[in-house]
């Protein structure tokens, strides 16, 4: 049992990141531009054990996004809270599932009663 959790937790999980930059935050990006900003994302990856693997802005609905790889999920939420802390910018992660995981999941038969059945 103690092994199978030890692998679980050694497993790199992947997550898509979306976010939004917000009052001193929109100040901030443009002072220091775009790879400033992307070399302070790496920094807070590599705190809690991750990387980075893409980045990208865009204008209209998101500001930036990306995808990164983080060892566990409370350290994507410790990071997620902390970002969303600084009031300066909204951060949204999204859990990225591979194929092999949805195949893994459609295997599964859970047991439900839907409400008023």
């Amino acid at each position: 049992m103690f092994w199978a959790q030890a692998e679980r937790e050694s497993i790199i999980s992947k997550y898509l990141f979306q976010g939004n930059y917000v009052g001193q935050g929109i100040k901030g990006l443009m002072e220091e531009g775009g790879s400033k900003r992307r070399d302070a994302v790496v920094k807070a990856l590599e705190s809690v054990g991750g990387s980075l693997d893409s980045i990208y802005y865009a204008f209209g609905e998101t500001d930036v996004l990306g995808i990164f790889d983080i060892p566990d999920q409370p350290s994507a939420v410790a990071l997620s809270l902390l970002i969303n802390s600084t009031g300066t910018v909204n951060l949204r992660l999204t859990p990225l599932l591979t194929p092999e995981d949805l195949d893994t999941a459609a295997s599964k038969t859970p047991s439900y009663r839907a409400p008023g059945q």
